[in-house]
């Protein structure tokens, strides 16, 4: 698992991914028909022509594949790494998807490292007048309601013109959130569930966990450990330290650890505090966990088309996915989209939200062809009314409005310009 400062990947595959009992791990093609969907808007005409499409991904793209290379208009790094990197798949696996989507479009490539060189390849991607931004990337210790520096940067492209398309992300099986009072603390010790002070983790050996709070905490000391056992025997293994890269309370343990049995303890002031704890673990599965308000930054802003992944092949959601609201009410999910439609685009598979987030993505630059018009709230309108209802009935926290339906998106763009 690739985790470079504040920053994960949402859907890293292969043999790179310690989570090897996780779902995003397939290296499947699996086909609903959607494929055939594109074609037939390809071959009417609507390609992506005249729009340009913004990546934002921590792995580089490998710029010579044949996949993408022809669409091509510019390139940037902010931070550390080249742009040009075949040894990871997840940027070129995404560009992938969207030119298998909008084959005409220009595509903008920037690699990212941190929070600060995400909002730079932002900004950037917005001066170049960008039509739509695509940002398969996870932060994780960031706030859950919109208001962190991730978020704040993917709003202000909205307001600025840009369609800007994020992932819901994975970690329905793997985050946690609880409030610090008198009912879930003893001895200073966080009670997960059921009177369970120790939550335990299951998955490889190479180990990362987010702990983060509310803001009106900020001055306030919590913090996750790690601990090995036997059964019997328990020894503290890493303490969480705070995190530097933001203005953001929170804290988080990066650690190699040898194979074996291990479980989290969250700890904090002497008295209960009622402040909003949120930990997750972007590597490994958590016993005691709520999909509920799981959404990550920047999928958490307002403005922003946040994609949920969907399984076409059963015909749900995938287990994984993020679920909403987001912690200041919103539904969180936008609409879901298919995750596995085009995984053969990497080799070791491109399955999760991640994947999901480009297929959305090349639709909508298909929307701005067909009309030129929209704004990036009406273009998330379109997407959203013109939706098949999936998972529970009508608009909820899990699927959103729906599962995106390319082809009836794209005539309701057209039908506004013949309007």
């Amino acid at each position: 698992m690739l985790l470079t400062g504040s920053i994960a990947l949402l859907a890293v595959t292969g043999p790179t991914d310690p989570r090897s009992n996780r779902a995003d791990t397939a290296s499947v093609s699996v086909s609903d028909g959607s494929a055939g969907r594109f074609e037939r808007l390809h071959a009417a005409g609507v390609t992506g022509s005249n729009v340009s499409v913004g990546i934002v991904d921590p792995t580089g793209f490998d710029t010579d594949s044949e996949m993408i290379g022809g669409q091509i208009t510019e390139t940037r790094r902010f931070g550390g790494g080249s742009v040009d990197d075949t040894r990871e798949t997840h940027g070129t696996a995404t560009a992938a998807v969207v030119s298998r989507t909008a084959p005409d479009a220009a595509l903008y490539l920037a690699r990212v490292d941190s929070v600060d060189s995400y909002r730079q390849a932002v900004d950037w991607l917005v001066r170049e007048n960008v039509d739509v931004i695509v940002a398969p990337v996870s932060f994780y210790g960031q706030p859950g309601d919109g208001t962190g520096p991730v978020a704040r940067s993917a709003t202000r492209a909205t307001e600025r013109g840009s369609v800007f398309v994020a992932p819901a992300g994975n970690l329905a099986q793997s985050h946690w959130s609880g409030q610090y009072t008198t009912e879930t603390v003893q001895n200073r010790t966080i009670e997960f569930t059921n009177r369970s002070r120790q939550n335990y983790i299951r998955g490889g050996t190479e180990i990362a966990v987010w702990l983060s709070w509310d803001r009106g905490h900020t001055d306030e000391e919590y913090t996750v450990e790690l601990y090995r056992t036997n059964g019997t025997d328990s020894r503290l293994v890493a303490r969480s330290q705070p995190y530097r890269g933001d203005d953001v309370p929170n804290e988080r343990i990066v650690a190699d650890v040898r194979p074996g049995d291990y479980y989290l303890v969250i700890r904090g002031p002497a008295s209960p505090t009622s402040a909003r704890l949120r930990l997750v673990s972007p590597t490994h599965d958590l016993q005691h966990t709520s999909a509920r308000n799981s959404i990550v930054a920047p999928g958490t802003a307002r403005g922003v088309i946040t994609v949920g992944a969907y399984n076409s092949r059963v015909k749900q959601l995938e287990p994984f996915s993020s679920r909403g609201p987001t912690v200041d009410g919103r539904t969180g999910v936008d609409i879901v989209a298919p995750d596995r439609q085009f995984a053969a685009a990497a080799p070791d598979g491109f399955v999760g939200s991640s994947a999901a987030v480009p297929y959305v993505g090349g639709t909508a630059a298909l929307m701005l062809e067909a009309n030129e018009s929209l704004s990036p709230r009406e273009t998330e309108r379109l997407l959203e009314q013109t939706t098949r209802d999936v998972g529970r009935p009508g608009l909820n926290n899990e699927t959103g409005h729906g599962a995106v339906r390319p082809v009836h998106a794209v005539r309701s763009a057209q039908n506004r310009t013949d309007g």
